[in-house]
């Protein structure tokens, strides 16, 4: 190519878009508005001296599986995979838990009657998930795998709800699939939050749910190093106030942010289209710097890189459909794995939960108390919280609108074509959009940098 490149934004998506232009011969320079790179992979000091903390995300299934990444020398470049022992687990009031294991037949056997029915519906996904991903982390269009893709498709759109209470007859099976659909951020009831539970199944069963070693800004420096190795430069401390006279220019923001870089210049339909864009629930998010280890009553829960606070089926639903009742709560102690995340002794924990974009309500006061209810002596062992409120989140990270970290809501109409029919295309000759509201959504992959730029690639 030998043109010049602009990107604006150092998020997984924004760095793959970079990445991907620099391999094919552009010279790019990255704009970052903060003073570290990684958008959603950063860590930081948040509570006390020698704690770090990742300020969004944490496990990384989706960064571990993604088709786009495992094309980078990222060991190279520093980031190395911490696989904990289970994926997942779900504990229930009675002081047991399920344990989501990399192991199918493990997993199976703790479910009792419901574990031929989780056999049938993930036995196929983790055997064709090598191919399958390459279509279910892509834009709308035709597959690679339209008959695997078929199959997937019949119970990825479905709801939920139903599709737990259809195939599975015990509360333990519900609840774990419950737990996995929630990460839609969507209610069980809607379609197709089914999708992200088959997705997330999938990838604990195949690549698991991985950490990296060191925090989730590892993964940014990797990538940010294997840019510069390529000859991309990134600038930290670069707001951009308009977009830039550049031949190409990809933007890692949402839609709001694309329309303030345009200064007017986009055609009224276009304007329009991405005004009605509908962003999703928030996220409420804590860190804690401990005195010792979570005391689960149920010793499983040590095992695994993430816990679901939420008991039934029919809570977790309740939460995710009107915010009512106890929080679904997503905890992770990343130091039971990575012991250099905080002095010896000493452990850091991080959770978060959904809230009605732009919330102020302080959630604080519940998620403390969904984690005591299933770890009896947990507040005593607090040392320093850190609370980042939707608000908060918008201020740290202007592409969480509301504290939305999906980019926006993945419900039916939005999961595939987003953030208007053009997907990554802008009516502006070399501009395009390459962030989490475009396919295939949020999550830490750079699968939609990725696209953004083989959509270019194709036009031009």
């Amino acid at each position: 190519m030998g043109k010049s490149a602009v990107v604006i934004g150092s998020g997984p998506n924004g760095l793959a878009a970079a990445i991907e232009l620099a391999r094919a011969g552009c010279r790019v320079l990255v704009h970052e508005a903060a003073s570290q790179i990684g958008g959603g992979m950063r860590s930081a000091g948040l509570t006390l001296p020698g704690f770090l903390h990742d300020v969004c995300s944490a496990v990384h299934p989706l960064a571990a599986a993604s088709p786009c990444f495992e094309r980078y020398p990222l060991g190279r470049h520093g980031l190395h995979w911490i696989h904990p022992e289970a994926p997942l687990a779900h504990p229930f009031d009675d002081g047991s838990a399920v344990v989501l294991e990399r192991s199918l037949e493990a997993t199976c056997a703790q479910l009792g009657p419901d574990g031929e029915a989780w056999r049938r519906l993930f036995e196929p996904l983790a055997a064709n998930w090598s191919r399958l991903r390459l279509d279910v982390l892509a834009p709308a269009g035709l597959p690679r795998s339209p008959f695997l893709m078929a199959r997937f498709g019949l119970q990825a759109i479905r709801p939920a709800r139903a599709l737990a209470e259809s195939l599975f007859r015990g509360p333990r099976a519900r609840a774990l699939f419950a737990g996995l659909t929630a990460h839609s951020f969507l209610p069980l009831e809607a379609r197709p939050s089914a999708a992200f539970g088959l997705v997330l199944g999938a990838l604990a069963h195949t690549v698991g749910w991985p950490i990296p070693r060191g925090g989730s800004g590892r993964l940014a420096g990797a990538l940010a190093a294997y840019l510069g190795e390529l000859g991309g430069e990134i600038r930290t401390d670069s707001p951009v106030a308009e977009l830039p006279a550049a031949p190409i220019v990809m933007c890692d923001v949402g839609p709001r942010g694309l329309l303030a870089l345009a200064r007017g210049r986009f055609p009224e339909s276009f304007r329009r289209a991405l005004e009605r864009y509908r962003y999703g629930p928030g996220a409420f998010k804590m860190d804690w710097a401990l005195a010792g280890s979570i005391p689960w009553r149920s010793p499983a829960c040590r095992r695994a890189a993430t816990v679901h606070l939420g008991g039934p089926l029919e809570e977790i639903a309740a939460w995710e459909a009107g915010h009512t009742g106890r929080p679904f709560v997503l905890l992770a102690q990343p130091s039971l794995f990575d012991p250099a995340r905080a002095p010896a002794g000493r452990h850091t924990a991080w959770a978060y939960c959904h809230v009605p974009n732009g919330s102020s309500a302080d959630m604080a006061g519940p998620i403390e108390a969904q984690i005591e209810r299933f770890a009896p002596g947990f507040r005593a062992l607090i040392l320093a919280r850190h609370a980042l409120d939707p608000a908060a989140l918008e201020r740290h990270n202007p592409n969480l609108v509301g504290g939305d970290i999906n980019g926006g809501s993945a419900d039916l109409w939005q999961l595939f074509l987003r953030p208007t029919l053009r997907g990554y295309r802008t009516p502006l000759e070399g501009v395009y959009l390459c962030s989490a509201s475009t396919p295939p959504g949020g999550g830490i992959h750079g699968m939609c940098g990725y696209h953004a730029v083989r959509s270019m690639r194709a036009r031009s």
